[in-house]
């Protein structure tokens, strides 16, 4: 098993809290690592038909076998439970006492903060960042192309045909749990486009009129794809420094391998010269910075800035105190451009620093503080509130 930068906070939540939460997208490793820390602790898969209609229809009951709590997997698919089980928190003096994970957070998080706000630990549990791979044979092209779900560096599963899977799984099964969508080949069609729309302002109207819906559907299929950790909204610093900025979102997925997948890319060597090569590595950085916070069982700090005349810094990392610029540019010489954007929010702010994330493989010290990191070493890169 590859160890998982979480698991030292997924213990420290148990013991804090009467149970922990792990959410993330299906096949991120959330089962594999709750079995491995809480060995000890009985598992419950609520995906099995016949476990999880004994729970709905006799929670008290079912709950009754576990005294000493278990691992409850899945379990958004028994909203009914949380009732109960909030009953036997309350009662009980033990701290890491359940443990649970789900793959829809809204409906996981919509449940636990009706029923056991206050009793439980959360943690999200993204896909595997660059850091566990500790992959330094591939290219940045073959791990975009690859993704980042653990299932791949642990079978010899070929990604493509992993993927093709996934896809026809999420679609066929998790949108239909989510939301009581008819035309399934419509809503595929519209998780491609968001896939060629990785790193641009989020524009509903453009994709309602090429998808031929309403804006409020678009709406609604955004959260679907939200909610199940399909991709997630870069939002605007809202500062504006005297200058008009932009106030749309941009998209961004949760794993590059998806991505890749959905815009029809079928091997590493036609990324290479592929016009979303750009693109896909911004969006592998901005999700390994956002993995770490996660891991940590942080927020989300991450943010981008535009102003209304093109000047831009890729991700601001918002620590309260200090915010800090981060540059993003997928080629592997540097050059003077790379810096363009964090001199001119410098001389903005009035401040010094920041980061220049690149394809290459070498580190340096720049002027006023600026760093330049190769993508590899991203995790040495201070995100700390």
């Amino acid at each position: 098993m590859i160890k998982r930068e979480a698991e030292k906070i997924i213990l420290s939540l148990a013991e804090q809290f009467k149970a922990v939460a792990i959410i993330g997208p299906r096949q991120s490793g959330k089962t594999t690592l709750v079995r491995y820390i809480f060995k000890n602790k009985p598992y419950v898969n609520f995906e099995n038909p016949d476990i999880r209609l004994y729970a709905m229809e006799d929670p008290r009951g079912f709950l009754s076998n576990y005294p000493d709590g278990a691992v409850f997997d899945e379990v958004q698919r028994v909203p009914e439970i949380f009732s109960y089980l909030q009953q036997i928190l309350d009662e009980s003096n033990n701290n890491g006492l359940f443990i649970i994970t789900g793959s829809n957070n809204f409906l996981l998080q919509e449940t636990i903060s009706q029923s056991l706000a206050g009793r439980v630990g959360y943690l999200k549990l993204l896909p595997l960042t660059l850091n566990e791979i500790k992959d330094n044979k591939s290219t940045a092209s073959q791990l975009i192309f690859k993704g980042f779900y653990p299932s791949l560096y642990s079978n010899s599963i070929k990604s493509s045909l992993w993927y093709s899977n996934y896809i026809n799984t999420y679609v066929e099964r998790d949108v239909r749990l989510i939301k009581n969508i008819s035309n399934l080949v419509t809503f595929e069609k519209f998780l491609r486009l968001c896939a060629g729309r990785i790193g641009q302002l989020l524009n509903m109207n453009s994709l309602a009129i090429e998808i031929g819906v309403d804006n409020k559907t678009i709406s609604a299929w955004i959260g679907v794809l939200e909610t199940s950790f399909v991709l997630f909204r870069l939002q605007p610093y809202h500062k504006n420094f005297n200058k008009r900025i932009v106030k749309m979102p941009k998209i961004y997925f949760y794993d590059t391998g998806l991505a890749a997948a959905l815009l029809g890319i079928q091997n590493s060597n036609q990324l290479d010269l592929h016009p979303f090569r750009g693109a896909l590595f911004e969006n592998m950085i901005i999700v390994d910075l956002l993995k770490t916070r996660f891991n940590k069982a942080k927020t989300n700090n991450l943010y981008f800035w535009r102003d209304n005349v093109g000047n831009e810094i890729d991700v601001l990392l918002d620590n309260g105190a200090t915010i800090t610029p981060i540059e993003i540019k997928s080629g592997q010489t540097v050059t003077t451009d790379y810096f363009k954007g964090i001199k001119y929010w410098n001389k903005l702010t009035k401040k010094e620093g920041g980061y220049v994330v690149y394809g290459g493989t070498m580190a340096q010290k720049r002027s006023n503080n600026i760093t330049v990191v190769p993508y590899s070493k991203i995790n040495n890169i201070n995100n700390e509130e």
